[in-house]
């Protein structure tokens, strides 16, 4: 993973997905039809989801969902994949960030996915309800694999 510029055909990818190909109790069509598109597809993702990912797999080794060999084995796979992390500076995240999750009722988290998705034009691929309604509010159309 790493910073580039995104090619035709990339979307924004919301952390959802990813915990969705971990878990197995998490596992949905949806997100097993995107993890199917990879290393094919694009995936940009903004700069607090590495953190995210981590924090959900930390808290499913805690629940004793899973084992840090589990986590170990996934991670090496999941940075193989073609994601794109973008930076979101402060003076973003202090206002375009703020102002969509004001806007929509969204945690400056769930913003930062909408926002990126908005600034680079792409489609945004989420299990998460509050951002799938936010997202068809501001015209981000969803990801279709």
């Amino acid at each position: 993973m790493g910073k580039k510029k995104a090619k035709a055909g990339a979307f924004v990818l919301d952390c959802s997905i990813a915990v969705a190909w971990f878990f197995q109790d998490e596992a949905d069509p949806y997100a097993d039809a995107i993890a199917s598109r990879f290393p094919n597809a694009e995936a940009v993702v903004p700069s607090i989801w590495p953190l995210e990912v981590a924090n959900a797999l930390l808290m499913g080794e805690r629940r004793k969902r899973s084992t840090p060999a589990d986590t170990v084995q996934w991670l090496s796979s999941l940075n193989s994949l073609p994601i794109t992390i973008e930076d979101q500076p402060a003076n973003r995240a202090w206002s375009d960030v703020l102002n969509l999750a004001r806007a929509h009722n969204l945690s400056a988290y769930d913003a930062s996915y909408l926002e990126l998705a908005l600034r680079c034009a792409l489609p945004l691929a989420t299990l998460d309800d509050k951002l799938k309604v936010a997202s068809a509010a501001v015209g981000v159309p969803a990801y279709k694999p």
